[in-house]
């Protein structure tokens, strides 16, 4: 796929106004938007303020291109790294212009990975088990489902995806092995689940297609590093946004800015605190926002999204 072509294909960037509206006081410095993507997100934040440059990053090379020529009008104000952002703290440290004021995360896969039938993301088409994001990694689809055993599925879909017949989909999975597409999936799955199952809008496969990309890509291992590593980089009056899709995702964020907004103390209770706890960030929404109504009717992939964010407090003083 030509990178135009990558360009095109990607679909608009979630809460895109919502987005901006939370940057919108961080008028210079370097800004990380980790999850590259597309490059819609990272465009509107370039055109907000004239004195931001970006470090864009994202493990999917065919993003990286396609975002490539989607900013390619800002010049230099870019850089690009085809990179995990889990490495976000390194990249940061090497990167040529700071200080960091803000960070964005929009996790999950996205739309146009959806969309590449021959990536295997989706049960809408039939192609080989893939689901990587990053085609250099060794871990595929068919590895997971072909070699796991029947209790590791069985708790990855209990566990990535919350799916209520994780044992019979396990089963019917091992039972039928080896597959090797999509389809053949999408069908085990489907014949494993209720009839009842079967009848909703939702292809009774989704929730399995989504916790194997999960393990493919070990996608809930990378969050707390990286949003750390963002925290602790972050210079104060900074900010830092976070778009999650599924409950995994925004338990870890959540807990993470919960902790940093409390100034957790690690002393013990029964001794006056020593360690200096304090807290690091507050929070601009003590509620999740989520995605308008009309929103969601332009762009139903929005439906599930919800959005946290935070701003770094100046250091306490001692």
């Amino acid at each position: 796929m030509s990178a135009a072509v990558a360009a095109r294909s990607f679909h608009e960037p979630v809460m895109i106004d919502e987005i901006t509206e939370v940057f919108a006081p961080v008028e210079g410095g370097l800004f990380v938007d980790a999850t590259l993507g597309g490059g819609g997100h990272a465009e509107a934040l370039l055109d907000q303020h004239p004195g931001r440059r970006l470090l864009g990053v994202d493990r999917d090379p065919e993003a990286i291109a396609a975002a490539q020529e989607r900013l390619a009008a800002f010049g230099d104000r870019v850089t690009f790294c085809c990179e995990r952002f889990d490495r976000l703290g390194e990249l940061v440290d090497t990167a040529p212009t700071g200080p960091l004021m803000g960070v964005l995360f929009d996790f999950g896969v996205s739309s146009h990975q959806l969309d590449s039938r021959e990536r295997g993301f989706s049960h809408r088409y039939d192609a080989p088990l893939d689901m990587r994001m990053d085609a250099r990694s060794g871990r595929d689809a068919q590895l997971v489902v072909n070699t796991y055993e029947l209790a590791e599925l069985r708790e990855l879909l209990r566990h990535h995806a919350g799916e209520r017949y994780a044992h019979r989909i396990a089963a019917a999975i091992v039972a039928a092995r080896p597959l090797h597409t999509t389809a053949q999936l999408a069908d085990v799955v489907k014949s494993a689940v209720p009839a009842a199952a079967r009848r909703g809008r939702r292809h009774p496969a989704m929730r399995t297609f989504a916790a194997i990309r999960i393990e493919v890509n070990d996608e809930l291992n990378l969050i707390e590093p990286a949003m750390r590593a963002a925290l602790a980089r972050l210079q104060p009056r900074g900010r830092l946004a976070t778009l999650t899709y599924h409950s995994g995702e925004d338990s870890t964020v959540k807990i993470i800015l919960r902790e940093a907004a409390d100034g957790i103390c690690e002393c013990p209770s029964t001794l006056p605190c020593i360690c200096g706890a304090a807290p690091t960030v507050r929070l601009l929404r003590r509620k999740v926002t989520r995605p308008s109504a009309a929103e969601v009717e332009r762009n139903p992939r929005a439906a599930s999204a919800l959005l946290r964010a935070a701003e770094r407090l100046k250091p306490a003083r001692h």
